[in-house]
């Protein structure tokens, strides 16, 4: 009796782990969904990726830093033999922010995230072929709906891919890869650290990469209005330091294959966000687009892995 008891107070608390951490990478999309919009804007006031991806890496490392040196001054001790680990996971990081904000600067936000997207496929076919994961049948096809949905979503049907700048569709290809490569060395990361000692290391070393690749500092030295610098912070707190601390907890709790599919859920955020402030209003097929991605996620958690749903 007492056995059976204790094994479903465990069962219990995996499913309450499992739940918080799909809260945790709808938050993270729900902050990058807000954020993709502010950067645009940001383009759109002479500011350029170069110039921004320095900003948001230097801003998020440096508040990082005093925070935990402030609050949690033991999540900073790390091991010496870890820091080359700490530097390619930072290198994928300054290489996923800058492809993805390059692409949002040359063709439209939505087909920007519809490229980078593409890392849910990367990263299960990473866990299949090279990890050893068995893909279910609930995650296969919770993958192939959120894509689906993400592309209806975002109006990739009315993209004309074609005449689009391909240097720009280049650029978001390459935001797949390096976020898909971000999310596998995090999760592996984080088989000996907490997720802020992750994300903290990650971003030390993206913006040792950004002050080395661009004059150091440049960024900072330009004189923006008063608008500009209040998108900058947002971008730099709200758009990176939150989400990317959620979605390692998220990856933490649910592994990178579930973590990835359930970050498709920005475009359907920013559709919600802009017909609630901006009065747009979605197409049949984006609404389709939309249920679709939210089934998808529904499948991840009510039907789950062979391995504990994770």
């Amino acid at each position: 009796m007492k056995d059976s008891k204790r094994l479903a107070g465990m069962e219990e608390k995996a499913r309450s782990t499992d739940r918080l951490g799909y809260l945790c990478v709808l938050l993270a999309a729900s902050l990058w969904a807000a954020s993709g919009s502010v950067s645009k804007y940001l383009f759109h006031n002479g500011i350029s990726p170069f110039q921004l991806v320095q900003l948001r890496t230097t801003l998020a490392a440096v508040v990082l830093l005093l925070w935990l040196f402030s609050r949690k001054r033991p999540l900073l001790a790390v091991r010496k033999r870890d820091l080359p680990f700490f530097l390619l996971l930072g290198i994928s990081l300054a290489a996923a922010q800058f492809t993805y904000l390059f692409a949002i600067s040359r063709i439209q936000v939505a087909a920007a995230i519809l490229l980078q997207y593409q890392a849910p496929v990367l990263i299960v076919a990473f866990a299949v072929l090279f990890a050893g994961k068995r893909l279910t049948f609930s995650t296969a096809a919770a993958l192939l709906g959120a894509l689906l949905g993400c592309y209806l979503m975002v109006g990739a049907y009315r993209l004309e891919i074609l005449s689009m700048n391909r240097l720009g569709i280049v650029s978001g290809l390459a935001s797949a890869v390096a976020f898909a490569v971000y999310s596998i060395k995090s999760e592996y990361g984080m088989r000996t650290y907490l997720p802020w000692t992750v994300v903290f290391y990650a971003f030390l070393f993206a913006a040792f990469v950004w002050n080395s690749l661009y004059p150091p500092l440049d960024a900072f030295l330009h004189a923006y209005p008063g608008a500009a610098w209040g998108g900058i912070l947002f971008v730099g707190i709200f758009g990176t330091v939150l989400p990317f601390g959620l979605y390692n907890e998220g990856i933490r709790r649910i592994r990178s294959t579930h973590a990835s599919i359930t970050a498709t859920s920005e475009p359907v955020i920013a559709g919600v966000i802009a017909w609630f402030f901006l009065g747009e209003g979605m197409e049949g097929w984006q609404m389709m687009g939309a249920g679709l991605v939210v089934a998808s996620l529904l499948l991840l958690q009510v039907r789950q892995d062979s391995t504990g749903g994770k």
